[in-house]
């Protein structure tokens, strides 16, 4: 899968015919690989190893990276689309490359040349693939809340802390670490920095002292993808390669603008989910009979497919506002809220209503409703929750109107 040359960026102009060339080859190797073994995989909460290296072949690790570093150079707009895809059939295998490029955007935007030059192509190819390292036990939303330390050594930086709930924690090779440089600086955002955390030196292939990969979390859904703790201990890093853009104190606005794209992949995820189930709920109501004809022909049903229907497409236009204003370079935290927020709270409802469609089999892990029931949830909390969005969804509001 390739992108065409005149893509770079998010400025890229894709013509329809460009866009759907990629999307159908997503949507063969989605029926062709990932459907016949999706859940078996989901439900022993196995790591994808071949599809991981598939989705290499397909340049996802570079996806939304400039051609310039060797990237597709997808827009936003065609990159959600790619990710409702995939969510459709399993929503686990986006979480895979959709951490990793966030760490890559965060280098792209805001690295020195040189970082963009080392890292990137690496990034790009799956050389080293990696994820974002924000939260840790006592501090998820509110970032500035955070404690893991950096304090200068020379030309280097000691760091000490734990990360949790990172996902590619075990299996990545690298994460964008966001930590305190200055733990007095008031306010506390201003004394904090970013860095790429490598587990292992790209150049010499040694690992690197200091940074361990702790328990692997269990949950839900989510399955598929690792979820780890990550502790580092007196881990040195050398400030020209590593710290982004090379100056301490600006990492919490790398880390909320990578929110961004984090929060238009939420929302795009949680298209596929709300959009899989009213799938499922619509073709087992027209099979399933009772009182002599189709659960379809009861006015019950139909209510519930029709709000289905509606939240999904809505869910799908908030979701394509967002990229699109990303793509344009605007600023877009309301926009992705506000997408993130109601195609989130649409695939937890699809997703009950499949369910409560389907009855005693919606139950049952031989269906992929009770699959979707156990991951849509997660998407009300990645990147930021829902009551959060709200906040940051009415803060916009009145910022940008004025009285």
């Amino acid at each position: 899968m390739t992108a065409p040359d005149d893509a770079p960026a998010r400025e890229a102009s894709y013509s329809k015919t460009d866009e759907q060339a990629i999307l159908d080859v997503i949507s063969r190797w989605l029926e062709r690989e990932v459907k016949p073994q999706v859940m078996q995989m989901e439900h022993d909460d196995v790591y994808p190893y071949a599809l991981v290296e598939q989705m290499k072949e397909f340049g996802l690790f570079g996806a939304t990276v400039s051609e310039r570093y060797g990237g597709l150079g997808l827009r936003a707009s065609t990159y959600a689309r790619i990710v409702a895809l995939i969510s459709e059939q399993w929503m686990s295998l986006t979480g895979i490359f959709n951490s990793h490029l966030m760490m890559a955007a965060i280098v792209e935007k805001h690295g020195t040349e040189e970082q963009r030059e080392y890292w990137l192509p690496k990034f790009v190819t799956g050389e080293v693939r990696g994820g974002l390292a924000l939260t840790e036990p006592d501090a998820g939303t509110d970032l500035q809340g955070i404690r893991t330390r950096a304090v200068a050594d020379g030309d280097a930086y000691r760091i000490d802390g734990t990360k949790t709930w990172i996902s590619n924690g075990i299996e990545g090779g690298a994460v964008a670490l966001l930590v305190k440089t200055d733990p007095d600086a008031a306010p506390p955002r201003r004394g904090m920095s970013m860095f790429i955390a490598p587990k292992v030196d790209p150049d010499t292939a040694r690992p690197h002292p200091g940074f361990r990969t702790g328990r692997r979390l269990e949950k839900l859904g989510y399955h598929g993808i690792d979820s780890a703790e990550l502790i580092f201990e007196d881990y040195a890093l050398d400030a020209r390669r590593h710290l982004v853009g090379g100056e301490p104190g600006h990492g919490f606005y790398m880390a909320v603008g990578g929110l961004e794209l984090g929060r238009i992949n939420v929302a795009a995820r949680s298209v596929g989910i709300a959009r899989r189930a009213l799938d499922e709920a619509t073709a087992y109501a027209q099979t399933r009979r009772t009182f002599g004809k189709p659960i379809a022909e009861h006015q019950a049903i139909q209510l519930k497919l029709g709000e289905m229907a509606t939240r999904t497409r809505a869910a799908e236009l908030l979701t394509e506002d967002a990229a699109r204003a990303y793509d344009a370079g605007e600023r877009c935290d309301m926009e992705a809220g506000m997408a993130k927020y109601f195609a989130s709270e649409s695939a937890v409802s699809n997703a009950m209503e499949a369910m409560r469609i389907h009855g005693g089999y919606g139950y049952s892990r031989e269906y992929p409703v009770e699959r979707l029931y156990r991951e849509a949830p997660l998407m009300c909390i990645g990147e930021g929750t829902n009551e959060m969005q709200r906040i940051v969804i009415a803060r916009q509001l009145i910022e940008r109107n004025p009285v």
